[in-house]
């Protein structure tokens, strides 16, 4: 990750508590660290492929002239939110926001709030084996990419699969996507499973069949175990419907557990089903 930093951005503006400061208004300063990628604008010297730093500049202080909010600590997280939606090429801000003359009965320097946000990549399976299955999934891959906090930018082929675990049912129709999302782990299963329910998904038997499957297969490099959420999804290293698709959009994404690229697992799993052609197989 490459960064750009603003530092001091002095804006006058109607932020505060205490009715008086909304009124009047005061001086804020802001400073803002942007996560971003350089290198294609190194390399080809041009403004378009980096982030306009001006342009920023502009949106910081229209946001904090056109907004109002008693706290800092609101402010700092909607200029975030906002800046991380408008800016192409911004994956991760730390806003800070200064009030130095912020009513406080004592002798300070600044009163300042700093949080940091991101977009955070995730990786979704998808499945169904019942009624019409690619508009289950392709219908489910719009309602995610409509949402106001994601955006899918990969998608995979979309592949015929047996049945997993309860070979009693139809075949598969599975694939992956990569997604940006500013959700929160939790808040993106909600909406995963919200989908579900809508799309008419019943959870009556595991591995059993269903309208629409939508797996968090990993959510950046985090490792997550919780009642309802397991991520990385712990059984998608002997799942070729999942390795797959994922090898396809992101063959080199290091699974955060075993610590092996998606394309390795892919690997060694039809190594061990004995799929591979020999000319491929590593030296034992």
């Amino acid at each position: 990750m490459d960064y750009i930093k603003i530092k001091g951005v002095k804006v006058f503006a109607h932020h505060g508590v205490i009715p008086q400061e909304r009124a009047s208004g005061q001086e804020f300063i802001v400073d803002v660290t942007m996560g971003t990628r350089t290198w294609k604008a190194a390399a080809a010297d041009e403004l378009e492929k980096t982030i306009d730093y001006g342009a920023v500049c502009e949106k910081i202080v229209a946001f904090m002239e056109e907004n109002q909010y008693k706290l800092i600590e609101t402010c700092a997280e909607r200029l975030a939110d906002k800046l991380l939606r408008d800016t192409d090429g911004l994956s991760e801000i730390t806003v800070e926001i200064h009030k130095p003359n912020a009513p406080i009965e004592a002798d300070f320097e600044d009163v300042s709030v700093c949080i940091t946000r991101k977009k955070h990549v995730v990786y979704i399976g998808l499945g169904s084996n019942m009624g019409d299955k690619g508009e289950f999934l392709y219908g489910a891959i719009d309602a995610l990419d409509t949402h106001p906090d994601i955006e899918v930018k990969k998608i995979s082929t979309l592949i015929e699969t047996k049945p997993y675990g309860n070979e009693n049912q139809d075949d598969f129709l599975n694939g992956a996507i990569k997604v940006e999302t500013m959700l929160s782990p939790m808040d993106l299963l909600d909406v995963c499973q919200k989908l579900e329910d809508e799309a008419g998904r019943e959870r009556k038997e595991h591995w059993g069949p269903r309208t629409l499957d939508l797996d968090i297969l990993c959510f950046d490099d985090e490792i997550i175990e919780t009642e309802r959420l397991v991520v990385p999804h712990p059984d998608m290293m002997n799942r070729d419907f999942v390795l797959r698709p994922m090898t396809e959009i992101a063959s080199k994404f290091v699974h955060p557990v075993t610590g092996k690229t998606m394309g390795r697992m892919m690997v060694e799993l039809h190594e061990k089903e004995d799929k591979v052609p020999k000319r491929w197989r590593r030296n034992k």
